[in-house]
């Protein structure tokens, strides 16, 4: 690659101004704000790039940010007096230092032991991770110039230029000093003039967006600290979102023309509700978004005028969810508007955007979940899941006519590809499994079909078999699970099982690919998705049955879809692992608690396992707007009653346990580790206290082992955690 330096004295300048930028790393299993693709660095990345997609319209407001779909979890809390339960496992005499060296000692000591294991499995990934296919880089078309990120670095080239490998560095963190850099998100004016970058840290949520004037000689004009989302309004107007305490209440306005000033915008006042940002695919307006879990409010800033004060579309209404694009001179609402509370593409005029004006254009079948949506010139395009099923449900707005198109049936999850022309003919996207590394493919409107895209083949897996099975609740529900293993496998019963749940916030479980899973499949693993109630596999209805007064249901659910695997003949207790991370571990908790002789181990990473405390806090940042996941058990009698009845710290017993192994991280600042080490003395109290009273020949002694990462933040995946999950599982699983 031939590179022409063309940025001068960006070191001093950020030194000086003393910006704190620090590498961060965030799984990309969620559904995110917008477009998010993996790049190329030594972790594997996520890289927000143009927002022309709004995948944050199809999922419960409250998700709009990927850590947020996870419950602030702050320091140990104690219920009131009246109430009060033996929560402080950690003694006046062993203070928190003492505990925590002496889990870094434990683990230290146990790991060793697997030294070899792990040296095996560290090889056997690296050749899946050499060889796996990588589409690289988006790279971003504006006119004649191409725009693309790649370790690090932020290159400029010309159209014609951009494959002989001629390119202009306008940005490296590593250059600047700042090697642990990661950057997040990548905005560039209409004109081409500014370009705006943030960059976070693994230590920390907050991040910072560093403003380029471009041009020959590139130079910073401005460093903004805690920023959440940005975008520009003209060539030389930014909004952007503050964020404080995991929060984003704040909207302001910043100039780049001659007089530059900065001025508040909007202030949200309800601690329910976060705040974003959205420029629509036309880029007529910015859309300030007031999302809870609940119910939103959108505003719009007119990027023609974007001095003028942002106009109401439609008032906040308890329980109605909306998001808008736009398209000539009318709103397309995607909302929960109207029976039954499942996702509707509406429209509206944009002079009269109330919800009495707003007309149905496409509504989705039953128990069917929108992943996403895209608009176009002339075309919207809707990807959906249904029943395990991957779909496209391509509108035209010129014929009014609805195609539906089946995708393989291997496909597990979207990975949209970012459109910053919406007059562009094609859509292009991937598909992938947690067992398939992801394809490329197009969606043509002018030909009405879809490319499957040519790619290198390479050396992996193609006898691993996908089957989807309906397991039958306590309340007779049918549940979905997906399941993976090897074709060549023998004695199914015989095989190591390792089921996954999440059921929490509307969110599905991530099933995008990754190296160990296709390692653990040669290995002759089994994989097993149990897409549980809480989680949002089947549309929203989905999650409502599972959260609040109905979170058993999920327990129940994943109690039934483990029993069931067994009865099929797929493995047996003795050799099945259960995996969860973070709010999954409420449901992996409470059945550990509940019928622990279902598994022999539990993998949990980053978990929350004691709902009760954190949701008796108010003065935590999210528990206000968590009440409406949770309950709120201060003002509820029976909310407390029913969070304690399945919390899995409250409901910790002396019983024979199965093993259990968590990854923890020392900066996480949604689940301190302080709760964790708690639950884990409890823990292991009660499983001593068993095997102790019921001493005999045999008698299962299980390990529980805390894994205390230094580094990162949390759930946070990286390529070196895939390591670090294979080995959880030989350390626990006979």
């Amino acid at each position: 690659m031939k590179v022409r330096t063309s940025y001068v004295g960006l070191q001093n300048l950020l030194q000086g101004l003393s910006f704190s930028v620090r590498y961060y790393s965030k799984h990309n299993h969620l559904q995110t704000i917008c477009f998010y693709s993996k790049i190329k660095p030594k972790k594997c990345h996520i890289l927000d790039w143009s927002g022309s997609t709004c995948t944050h319209r199809t999922v419960t407001p409250g998700s709009t940010v990927p850590c947020r779909f996870f419950s602030c979890k702050q320091e140990g809390t104690k219920i009131p007096s009246k109430r009060k339960q033996n929560t402080s496992i950690i003694t006046s005499e062993l203070s928190y230092k003492n505990l925590l060296k002496s889990e870094q000692e434990n683990w230290n000591y146990i790991s060793a032991r697997y030294k070899a294991m792990t040296k095996r499995i560290k090889e056997k990934l690296e050749q899946l991770h050499k060889y796996t296919f990588n589409s690289g880089s988006p790279r971003i078309r504006f006119g004649e110039n191409v725009y693309f990120e790649e370790n690090g670095c932020i290159f400029l080239s010309k159209a014609d230029d951009v494959d002989e490998g001629i390119v202009d560095i306008l940005f490296s963190t590593e250059d600047l000093g700042f090697s642990d850099a990661f950057i997040q998100r990548i905005r560039i004016s209409p004109d081409q003039r500014y370009m705006a970058i943030s960059l976070k840290s693994e230590n920390s949520e907050e991040a910072t967006c560093v403003i380029m004037k471009l041009g020959h000689s590139p130079v910073v004009e401005k460093v903004i600290p805690n920023v959440f989302s940005f975008e520009w309004a003209t060539n030389d107007v930014l909004y952007y979102t503050s964020q404080k305490n995991l929060k984003c209440q704040n909207v302001f306005m910043t100039t780049f023309t001659n007089q530059k000033h900065t001025k508040l915008v909007y202030t949200e006042q309800d601690a329910r509700f976060f705040v974003d940002i959205y420029c629509t695919k036309d880029r007529r307006f910015l859309t300030i978004n007031s999302n809870s879990k609940t119910t939103s409010e959108v505003w719009l800033v007119d990027c023609r005028h974007p001095f003028q004060l942002p106009a109401l579309v439609q008032a906040r209404t308890q329980g109605i969810i909306y998001h808008v694009e736009h398209r000539n001179d009318e709103l397309y609402i995607l909302t929960t508007y109207r029976e039954p509370a499942e996702y509707k593409l509406m429209k509206a005029p944009v002079a009269s955007s109330g919800m009495e004006n707003w007309q149905l254009v496409y509504a989705l079948e039953e128990k069917t979940k929108l992943v996403d949506l895209e608009m176009f010139s002339d075309h919207c395009i809707m990807f959906l899941k249904n029943a395990g099923h991957l779909y496209l449900s391509v509108i035209s707005f010129v014929s009014h006519s609805v195609q539906s198109i089946k995708l393989p049936t291997w496909a597990c999850e979207f990975e949209l590809e970012s459109h910053p022309e919406h007059t562009t003919s094609t859509c292009y996207f991937q598909l992938t499994s947690p067992v398939h590394p992801p394809k490329r493919f197009a969606y043509s409107f002018k030909e009405n079909n879809l490319i499957e895209q040519a790619v290198q083949e390479v050396p992996i897996i193609t006898n691993c078999h996908t089957t989807r099975l309906l397991a039958k609740s306590k309340d007779e529900t049918l549940v979905p699970i997906t399941v993976f293993h090897n074709m060549n496998s023998k004695e199914l019963h015989r095989k190591p099982l390792l089921v996954h749940v999440y059921g929490a916030y509307g969110i599905d479980l991530n099933m995008s690919f990754k190296e160990e899973k296709l390692m653990l499949i040669e290995e002759g693993w089994i994989l097993a998705y149990c897409h549980v109630r809480g989680g949002g596999e089947l549309g929203l209805s989905w999650h409502k049955d599972g959260c609040q007064h109905n979170k058993l249901k999920g327990l129940h659910d994943l109690k039934a879809c483990i029993t069931l695997l067994h009865e099929l003949g797929f493995s047996q207790p003795k050799y099945t692992a259960l995996a969860a991370a973070s709010a999954g571990g409420v449901l992996a908790g409470a059945l550990c608690n509940a019928d622990p002789e279902l598994i022999r181990a539990m993998v949990l990473q980053a978990p929350f396992v004691d709902v009760l405390n954190t949701m008796m806090k108010t003065h935590l940042p999210l528990t206000i707007e968590e009440q409406e996941e949770w309950g709120n058990p201060l003002a509820d009698e029976k909310c407390m009653k029913y969070i304690k009845s399945y919390c899995p710290y409250q409901n910790i017993k002396t019983q024979c346990y199965p093993s259990v192994f968590i990854t923890a991280y020392e900066n996480d600042q949604r689940i301190p580790l302080t709760g964790v080490l708690r639950y884990v003395q409890k823990l292991r109290k009660a499983a001593l206290d068993h095997a102790s009273r019921t001493s005999k020949k045999g008698n299962w002694i299980p390990n529980i082992i805390l894994d205390i990462q230094a580094n990162g933040s949390h759930c946070e995946s990286s390529w070196e955690d895939s390591l670090n999950e294979v080995c959880s599982l030989y350390c626990t699983h006979p």
